[in-house]
């Protein structure tokens, strides 16, 4: 390797990370704009401009930078001076990070493009389900054809593997939905979550469902000590959104997962 070559390497992070940054973060205002409008049954382009959910004041460019807007003008709206819901920030801060992370792993490449494409459907999915429990179909369903569609681009081999993994997901959780369906006679998994785990088994293929659902799992029961502990929560029974931990379980897959197995394997 010539020194021009070694000077590639080092300084890669460096340029593509800030980059993807920045892009997370275009993209993360826009994933607030999608979230809010499918909650409140908005067309996505009627109106156009943003605008305050509290008075209905169309936002001027600079009411609308990601984080900046927010930190600026401290959380409330500019107009009306009612406060600003803090997902707005988090989902920027979420998409930054997803992108930034995913940059450094494989540069401003192809894979980086298609998996920003599925870090987005993640990203608005799980927080329409924090907001009233619903994973859209258009998410999903959309999301496992185009994974489908993808795999099969890249041969017949990868898209028998996503086409396997799409049925194992989708398969045994609705498996797990209807069992406890029978014996607990109510419903303790969403068909929002089996057909998520369609999408996702079609990204990750079979062997990266394990991880998946084992880190979306430890990462939910964590989270249910928290929900259970809320105001006006009614202990076990408290209602918990499962497809948000998915779509996170997903995502560390892709980041991570095959580094994880690599490094439990040493141990056999």
């Amino acid at each position: 390797m010539d020194i021009s070559n070694l000077l590639v390497l080092q300084f890669y992070p460096l340029f593509t990370v800030p980059v993807a940054a920045i892009v997370g973060l275009v993209m993360g205002s826009f994933y607030n704009v999608c979230v809010y409008r499918y909650v409140a049954e908005i067309p996505l382009s009627k109106p156009r401009r943003s605008f305050c959910p509290s008075c209905n004041h169309m936002l001027s460019w600079f009411e609308n930078i990601p984080l900046v807007s927010y930190w600026v003008l401290g959380g409330r709206c500019r107009h009306c001076g009612e406060r600003i819901s803090p997902r707005y920030m988090i989902v920027e801060l979420t998409s930054m990070l997803w992108a930034a992370l995913l940059a450094f792993k494989v540069g401003l490449t192809l894979p980086w493009l298609v998996y920003m494409v599925f870090g987005g459907l993640f990203i608005v999915g799980s927080f329409i389900d924090f907001e009233i429990f619903i994973l859209p179909d258009r998410i999903t369903l959309g999301g496992t054809l185009l994974a489908l569609v993808i795999k099969g681009m890249l041969g017949w081999t990868a898209f028998k593997a996503a086409l396997f993994g799409a049925l194992l997901g989708g398969g045994g959780f609705w498996l797990l939905q209807q069992g406890y369906r029978i014996i607990r006679k109510e419903e303790g998994l969403g068909t929002g979550d089996v057909k998520l785990l369609l999408c996702i088994g079609a990204l990750v293929g079979p062997l990266g469902l394990p991880f998946t659902v084992l880190s979306a799992s430890v990462v939910a029961l964590i989270a249910s000590i928290v929900y259970m502990r809320l105001p006006g929560s009614k202990g076990m029974q408290t209602r918990i959104p499962f497809g948000p931990f998915l779509c996170l379980g997903a995502m560390l897959q892709i980041l991570v997962g095959r580094e994880v197995l690599a490094w439990y394997l040493t141990f056999y």
